[in-house]
C-alpha cells in the first residue's frame, strides 16, 4: 500500500486539504466558511407556533427566520416505530397514520431538532426531530431500532451478512456490556470492506457524539447550536485517515490543538499521526500543491512520456481524450501507442481522484491493434482505480474503442467550485475572433445607419479589434462610411472583452 501524508492549510475563511501519496498529490479537498451550509447541525429549538391546518409548527433555532417542522419528521410513537424510515425497507411513515401535530407538540416546548435543508429564499430551514449523525461507514438513528444496508452494497446475501454483523456489534458497549435498545444503524457504501474492528470505531464515535449531544441540551438555553456537521479538517480524522497515513499535517497551531483535542475523545489512532507545521512559509507553496490545483484546473494534463490528456467536463459527461505528443521513444508504432495508453491509464485515475470528477466518464485511449495492449491497459486502468475509495465501475471498450466508466459523485468536482463559467465566453471555452467581431461591427453599423441619421457613427471596441480595423479591415471600413454617407470614428477601450462593443451615434 503506498504511503500517505495529509497536508491540511488552514485560513479563517477557507480550509484546504491535499492528500499526498509517494510525492504526489491524489485528492484535494476545500471547504469555504461562507459556503458551509447547516444541514446535517443540530439545535435545542423551541416551538415558536403550531398550525394544525398544515400539520406542521414553526420552531425557533436561534436563526432570522424560524424554522419548519412537519407532522411526519416528528419522532413517531412507539406503535409506528416498526416502520422503516431514514434508510430503512418500506419506506417512511405515512403523515395520516400519526397523530396529529397539536397533539404531540406546543407553542414554548423546547426539541431537539436537526437541519435537513437549508433556508431558501424567504423560506427558514427545514427540520426533523429524527436525529442521525453520520460516521465513517455507518449513520447512527438513536430514536430508531432499524438496521439498514445501502442500495448500493453488493448481493443481498452481502447485505444480509453485514446487517447482522453491526447488529451483533451495536448490541455491546465499549467495555463488553450489553445495551438495549441498541439504537438504529444504516451502512453506508464504504462499510463494504470494513473489519469488525473499524465498525465498532464507528459505532463508539456515534455513540460518544450522541451523548454529548443529550448532555449539551440539559444545559443549553432554547437556540442554542448542540451539534454541529464536522469540519473538513475533522472530517480528515473521520474518513481519511487509514494504515497507510503517515503523517497529517497542519499548519495553524490553534486548528492543531482543537483537532488533536477532537482526535483524542473520538479518533485516538489519528490523532496520533497529527504534526504541527512550523514553517513560515504555507505548506501547500512548500510541498508544491499551489502548482498542483493550478494544473488540475487546466484542460490539458501532460505526461511524463511526452504524451498528453485532454479533459472536457460538461454537464452530462467528462469527456478525456488521450494523445501521444512527441512521445517516440518506442521500437514502433504500436509500442509507442501502448506505452502512452498505460502511462495515461494510471494518469486517468489519479485525475479523476485529483479534480473529483464524478457521473459518466468515457476515455478515448488511442486506437490499440493487439488485443493484448487493450487488456493490459484496462487491467491498469481497473488497479489504478481500485486506489480510489469513491467507487467507480468500468464497462470496458466499446465498438469505438471507448472505454466507459461511472463514479460517484461525492461532492462538487473541483472545477465547479473554484471557477465559474468565463463571463467573455459564455462557458463556451472560445471566444470569437477579432476578425469575427470586426464583421459584427460593419453589420450593425449598416442595421443602425439604416434607423438613424446621425453625424457619425464611433466603434468603442478592444485594442485587437481597433487595430484589425484600421489595418486589415481599413478597406472594407472605408468602403461602409462610403455607403452610408457617414464618418466613422474609433476608440480602444481597455477594459473590453474580445466580443465586446459599443457602436456610439454622434
Amino acid at each position: 500500500m503506498a504511503s500517505q501524508d495529509i497536508l491540511i492549510n488552514w485560513a479563517p475563511q477557507e480550509t484546504r486539504v491535499a492528500i499526498v501519496e509517494n510525492g504526489a498529490v491524489q485528492e484535494l479537498h476545500i471547504e469555504r466558511a461562507l459556503e458551509r451550509g447547516l444541514v446535517g447541525n443540530v439545535y435545542l429549538g423551541k416551538v415558536a407556533r403550531v398550525l394544525p391546518g398544515m400539520q406542521s409548527a414553526f420552531v425557533d433555532i436561534g436563526l432570522e427566520r424560524a424554522a419548519f417542522l412537519h407532522v411526519a419528521d416528528l419522532n413517531p410513537p412507539a406503535a409506528a416505530n416498526g416502520s422503516a424510515r431514514a434508510g430503512g425497507g418500506a419506506g417512511p411513515v405515512r403523515p395520516d397514520a400519526l397523530p396529529p401535530i397539536e397533539r404531540q407538540v406546543f407553542e414554548g416546548q423546547t426539541l431537539t431538532v436537526q437541519v435537513i435543508k437549508d433556508a431558501i429564499g424567504t423560506k427558514g430551514a427545514r427540520l426533523s426531530a429524527q436525529i442521525s449523525i453520520a460516521g465513517r461507514m455507518l449513520v447512527y438513528l438513536p430514536h430508531d431500532t432499524h438496521i439498514g444496508v445501502s442500495q448500493k452494497i453488493g448481493p443481498p446475501e452481502l447485505r444480509e451478512q453485514l446487517r447482522a454483523r453491526v447488529g451483533a456489534l451495536a448490541a455491546l458497549g465499549e467495555g463488553g456490556q450489553r445495551i438495549d435498545p441498541p439504537g438504529g444503524f444504516i451502512l453506508r457504501t464504504n462499510a463494504e470492506e470494513a473489519s469488525d474492528a473499524e465498525l465498532a470505531e464507528d459505532i463508539a464515535y456515534l455513540r460518544r457524539a450522541w451523548a454529548a449531544i443529550r448532555e449539551r441540551a440539559l444545559t443549553s438555553a432554547p437556540g442554542s447550536l448542540l451539534h454541529q456537521d464536522l469540519s473538513l479538517a475533522e472530517r480528515v480524522l473521520r474518513d481519511l485517515v487509514n494504515e497507510s497515513t503517515q503523517a497529517i499535517r497542519i499548519d495553524s497551531k490553534m486548528q492543531y490543538d482543537q483537532l488533536e483535542a477532537f482526535g483524542r475523545a473520538y479518533m485516538p489512532r489519528a490523532a496520533a499521526r497529527l504534526e504541527h507545521y512550523k514553517g513560515e512559509r504555507n505548506i501547500f507553496d512548500l510541498f508544491g500543491i499551489e502548482e498542483e490545483i493550478a494544473r488540475a484546473l487546466a484542460r490539458r494534463v501532460e505526461l511524463k512520456s511526452g504524451g498528453y490528456l485532454i479533459i472536457d467536463q460538461t454537464e452530462a459527461l467528462t469527456t478525456i481524450d488521450v494523445n501521444t505528443g512527441g512521445y517516440v521513444g518506442a521500437r514502433n508504432f504500436d509500442d509507442t501507442i501502448f506505452k502512452t495508453n498505460l502511462e495515461a491509464a494510471g494518469a486517468i485515475a489519479r485525475q479523476l481522484r485529483l479534480r473529483n470528477l464524478g457521473g459518466i466518464v468515457i476515455a478515448d485511449f488511442i486506437d490499440m491493434t493487439r488485443d493484448e495492449h487493450r487488456g493490459a491497459v484496462l487491467a491498469e486502468l481497473k488497479k489504478q482505480l481500485a486506489r480510489d475509495r469513491t467507487r467507480t465501475t468500468v464497462s470496458g471498450f466499446t465498438q469505438l474503442g471507448l472505454v466507459e466508466m461511472t463514479r460517484k459523485r461525492t461532492r462538487e468536482s473541483l472545477a465547479h467550485m473554484l471557477c465559474e463559467p468565463c463571463p467573455t465566453c459564455d462557458g463556451r471555452g472560445q471566444v470569437k475572433t477579432a476578425r469575427t467581431v470586426c464583421y459584427d461591427i460593419l453589420r450593425e453599423i449598416l442595421r443602425e445607419a439604416r434607423q438613424f441619421d446621425p453625424k457619425e457613427f464611433r466603434i468603442v471596441a478592444s485594442a485587437a479589434v481597433v487595430e484589425m480595423l484600421l489595418d486589415e479591415e481599413s478597406m472594407h471600413l472605408a468602403g461602409l462610411s462610403e455607403f452610408i454617407g457617414k464618418p466613422i470614428s474609433l476608440a480602444a477601450e481597455p477594459v473590453m472583452n474580445p466580443e465586446q462593443y459599443d457602436i456610439v451615434l454622434l
